[in-house]
């Protein structure tokens, strides 16, 4: 039998209900886990085990009333640092500027408190969310458990490490550019950015969302069904709509599957991840599924216009910080958003509108296919210390080609592992494959990524404990 920490959210509600064992005891062997892996890492926040150990044994004696309350009563959860949790402080990856205390729970913590999952603890983010990478001026260095010296991705960078760990069953990321796939696909997990909207965030903005970081789509499903309880905060949110998430049962048979191998711009494939994508490719066309080979969406122009929008939004963000403490942020971040500060208004409108550009191109996609199946990185692994996988801070954004473009157009996309790499350059890391849906088919989007889940049938693997070294500390 798996340890207690191995268990999925759906295995432990299970094991609550038969009383097989207790939250109690699922939150000590927990703890005793963290206390082992935590200071190789570093992907928790704000954690604080006295209080995580007090609300498993209030759920404990409910479960033992027979009385659970709410579908998640007694699982571990992480928060992303960026989702306000009430009564802390959210420092945005650099404890700069303002740090007032957050008042209420943003949209994503409420949904989960209704549902009593525990608060295990906050989750690390590099500086203001804007690195795919799990370097932070305030958090310090998240690092990869699948290999110490690699870097996890970003900028869900903790959710990832945390969910490869086993650091609880169920962790919630954010995506704008692709900060839930990213580093899902490098710590080997599941991550779900769901179509805009679809899961209430506060504060919303083009293209950014919230979503489950698991180790099963099943559980990427179950988070579905407390995540996307509507609130009013988000103005972006979707109509409420009746969903039995759980339901994951899909006939693949007659479905038009887009093939996307080249992305349009960015970093050149690895050999590797083109092979695993066109393994699992094939498992859909085993299933009945028809493959239609498919060109990029991205192009050039787009993403240097986003960079370009994105700078202009960043320097602003650095404006409202003393000029001291803008030296105290990350020089990849200042670098980069310099760039902003030399950008007329025109270059900055213009850039904005690649987003439009991006939504048409994407939206255009479902008139000849059902579904995408893509890379989700175009590399294996980079290394923990860089703030990107070109290490440039002048092009930081040639890893999320296959990635950013759903954010723009809204549509749900989700990262499943699909192997390991054999290559002497990064051994046994995980890689990842991207499928998207159209709008609104966030549960065709997990339908169909259980299916391939299923028929990818990958043996059940977990990081083995490090050994600290003189090289990694």
């Amino acid at each position: 039998m798996p340890e207690l920490h191995q268990l999925t959210a759906i295995q432990l509600i299970d094991g609550y209900r038969a009383y097989r064992f207790s939250p109690t005891e699922v939150a000590s062997a927990l703890v005793e886990h963290i206390d082992a892996w935590e200071p190789h890492i570093n992907a928790l926040y704000a954690y604080q085990p006295d209080a995580f150990i007090k609300a498993a044994e209030a759920s404990t004696q409910r479960w033992a009333r027979g009385q659970p309350s709410g579908a998640l009563d007694g699982v571990p959860i992480t928060l992303k640092e960026l989702i306000a949790t009430k009564g802390m402080p959210v420092p945005g990856g650099t404890g700069l500027g303002e740090q007032p205390v957050a008042s209420e729970d943003a949209p994503p913590a409420a949904r989960l408190a209704e549902d009593n999952a525990l608060l295990l603890a906050k989750t690390t983010c590099p500086d203001f969310g804007m690195l795919s990478s799990g370097l932070s001026s305030f958090h310090g260095l998240t690092r990869n458990p699948w290999d110490l010296a690699c870097n996890t991705g970003g900028s869900s960078a903790g959710a990832g490490a945390a969910a490869a760990a086993g650091l609880g069953p169920l962790h919630v990321g954010t995506d704008i550019g692709g900060s839930i796939r990213l580093p899902a696909a490098w710590c080997g997990v599941v991550g779900f950015k769901p179509t805009l909207g679809r899961v209430p965030i506060d504060p919303y903005y083009v293209g950014r969302c919230a979503g489950p970081m698991t180790r099963s789509v099943a559980d990427a499903a179950l988070m579905m069904t407390a995540l996307a309880r509507t609130d009013r905060r988000d103005a972006m949110r979707l109509p409420p709509e009746t969903i039995d998430w759980m339901d994951l049962e899909l006939d693949v048979k007659g479905l038009r599957v887009g093939v996307m191998m080249k992305a349009g711009c960015g970093l050149p494939l690895d050999d590797e991840i083109r092979h695993h994508v066109e393994q699992a490719a094939k498992q859909l066309e085993a299933a009945g599924a028809t493959l239609v080979p498919m060109a990029p969406v991205l192009t050039r122009e787009m993403l240097e216009g986003l960079d370009h929008f994105w700078q202009a939004r960043q320097w602003g963000e650095l404006l409202k910080l003393s000029a001291n403490e803008r030296e105290q942020v990350l020089p990849a971040i200042l670098a980069w958003a310099d760039g902003g500060a030399h950008l007329s208004g025109v270059e900055a409108v213009h850039g904005f509108q690649q987003t439009m550009a991006m939504r048409r191109a994407t939206e255009a996609v479902f008139d000849e296919v059902d579904a995408v199946i893509s890379p989700t990185t175009p590399n294996i692994a980079f290394p923990a210390e860089w703030p990107s996988p070109t290490n440039d801070p002048r092009q930081p954004f040639e890893h999320i080609a296959y990635t950013v473009p759903w954010n723009m157009g809204e549509q749900p996309a989700i990262s499943l592992n699909a192997g390991f790499s054999r290559s002497a350059s990064s051994v046994n890391m995980p890689i990842g494959v991207q499928l998207v849906g159209p709008r609104f088919g966030d549960h065709f989007v997990l339908k169909l990524a259980r299916q391939l889940e299923t028929r990818l049938a990958l043996p059940t693997r977990w990081p083995m404990l490090p050994v600290i070294n003189s090289a990694v500390k």
